[in-house]
């Protein structure tokens, strides 16, 4: 807890599902927290308070990450609450299935502006804003090596964020900031489960040797280990954390 206790991690996309998770498990692990959403309030205040009453520190910040602006101050915000950034934890992201053939335009700039311009966005930051030393864990997913049919745009989007992982890690060469990303497989989330037949639900938990679903705290799991100092000899590499579908 101490060797955390002065450092502090920005999680996007953190008010529910696998960011809150991260938010979660990061907070007791000491590091302060700030957390960043795009929709509803109430959510990112409830685990704010839930993060504090455990004895952690916590703060919201709503941004949109494919806002330049936005996310500039919520940098911005971090440093003037915290003192300074440690952690970035990239996992905003939206998926929108389609077949390439019925692909709107809508579909994919909305795909391009969030998982992608978003992470650049606050990667840029990180690079000109991290303090020494610090840790920055993107998100892929593990689609990018399935190549699964209607999943064309989104996959390619994180492929994109592969590259950026691995790039930015050369890039920040001298300040000993590791740049990783997770990529998960099916998660039990609200997002992952809405709409489908428990049947579909089923048959892709069965997809890896473990048979399972993972779990938000699974993946939480992993980004803290990147995170954390024993973590610290991992750098510019995609972690699939998906029990062994790919």
């Amino acid at each position: 807890m101490s060797d955390n206790s002065n450092k502090v991690a920005i999680v996007t996309g953190a008010s529910r599902g696998i960011g809150a998770a991260i938010a979660e498990r990061l907070a007791r692990d000491g590091f302060k927290i700030v957390i960043n959403y795009s929709g509803e309030t109430t959510p990112a205040e409830a685990l704010a308070r839930k993060i504090e009453d455990k004895g952690g520190r916590a703060l919201t910040a709503k941004a949109d990450v494919s806002n330049t602006d936005a996310v500039r101050q919520m940098f911005d915000a971090a440093e003037a609450a915290f003192g300074g950034i440690d952690i970035l934890v990239n996992n905003a992201g939206i998926m929108m299935l389609s077949s390439l053939a019925e692909s709107t335009d809508a579909l994919f700039d909305r795909q391009i502006a969030v998982n992608l311009r978003g992470t650049f966005n606050t990667l840029r930051e990180a690079a000109r804003r991290l303090r020494d030393g610090g840790r920055i864990v993107n998100f892929s997913t593990s689609v990018v090596g399935l190549k699964l049919e209607n999943y064309g745009i989104y996959a390619a989007t994180k492929a994109a964020v592969e590259t950026l992982t691995a790039i930015l890690s050369k890039e920040l060469r001298g300040r000993s900031i590791t740049v990783n990303a997770v990529a998960p497989g099916p998660t039990a989330t609200d997002l992952f489960l809405n709409g489908k037949s428990n049947e579909l639900i089923a048959r892709m938990a069965r997809m890896n040797p473990l048979e399972r679903l993972g779990t938000p705290q699974d993946i939480a799991s992993a980004v803290a280990f990147l995170a954390g100092p024993d973590g610290s000899w991992i750098n510019g590499q995609v972690l699939r954390a998906n029990g062994g579908m790919i």
